[in-house]
């Protein structure tokens, strides 16, 4: 079976999946498999951006997206005229010659992967390059471009060491996706610590946050810039304590939740024992 294999720590996004995809599909009859891809409205193959914290702790994360072909698909079960075709090697295609272009199966996919083409009357997505697979190729282009292995196709027992830390999109959807995602973007806390009164940065200061719901700690120290950061986290509400010898300790509590977004927390003072 058939898998991909997304590790968004290694995605730098340079967009070259998401080029070669439309220079392979765009304008180009791949059929059986395959009607041309529009020039405009269709990625079949989207790297989506997103700008996380506030100033000056901002980091962007970068998740290729592509249709998951997944096991349970809810486009193909709600699909009147049976056009998916589910191929040996675990790939879901739309076969052209079957879909008369309804499009109530766009929106079924959770993962908005399924595009109109209102000129064909017929519904698209990612094909997985079946084409160039039964070709001979090893790998789809998209994988064939990635120069940062971010990612990775092949068969699913060949990563079976890697699966335990993978993560679906959208798990709740009960979908059962072949792409699997490593380092999915979870909540970060970053920020500083400082003796204001000298207007000095603190090194080496021990910081603990402690989550409040589940009791978790985890603990840290400020850098050579004074800065600390807690990445992968849950979201949830936090307090932090911080410590350092020759400073009175420093309890945070009140502002410190990454429920709704990442967060800089700022700079937090240390004042000296004497």
């Amino acid at each position: 079976m058939k898998i991909f294999v997304i590790d968004i720590d290694k995605c730098v996004g340079c967009h070259n999946c998401q080029i070669v995809c439309k220079d392979e599909h765009c304008d180009n009859n791949w059929m059986p498999y395959a009607q041309p891809q529009p020039d405009t409205g269709q990625f079949w193959m989207k790297v989506n951006e997103k700008e996380r914290g506030q100033t000056p702790k901002v980091k962007v994360s970068y998740t290729p997206v592509l249709c998951q072909h997944c096991e349970n698909a809810p486009c193909a079960a709600i699909c009147p005229q049976n056009a998916f075709d589910r191929r040996d090697d675990g790939l879901l295609l739309v076969n052209p010659s079957k879909c008369d272009g309804c499009n109530i199966c766009i929106d079924a996919c959770p993962y908005g992967a399924l595009f109109a083409n209102d000129e064909l009357k017929i519904a698209q997505k990612c094909t997985g390059c079946a084409h160039l697979l039964d070709d001979g190729w090893p790998e789809p282009r998209c994988v064939d471009a990635c120069a940062h292995d971010a990612l990775r196709f092949g068969e699913f027992e060949d990563f079976a060491d890697e699966l335990k830390d993978a993560e679906f999109l959208k798990p709740e959807e009960g979908t059962n996706p072949h792409v699997y995602y490593l380092n999915l973007p979870k909540r970060f806390i970053g920020g500083e610590v400082a003796n204001l009164e000298i207007e000095e940065v603190i090194i080496g200061a021990t910081v603990t946050l402690t989550n409040m719901a589940t009791g978790v700690v985890l603990e840290t120290t400020t850098d050579d810039f004074g800065d600390f950061w807690f990445k992968q986290i849950d979201a949830a509400e936090y307090c932090i304590d911080v410590a350092k010898e020759g400073y009175l300790p420093r309890h945070v509590q009140d502002f410190v939740s990454t429920v709704e977004k990442d967060l800089n927390v700022g700079t937090i003072a240390l004042y000296p024992t004497a």
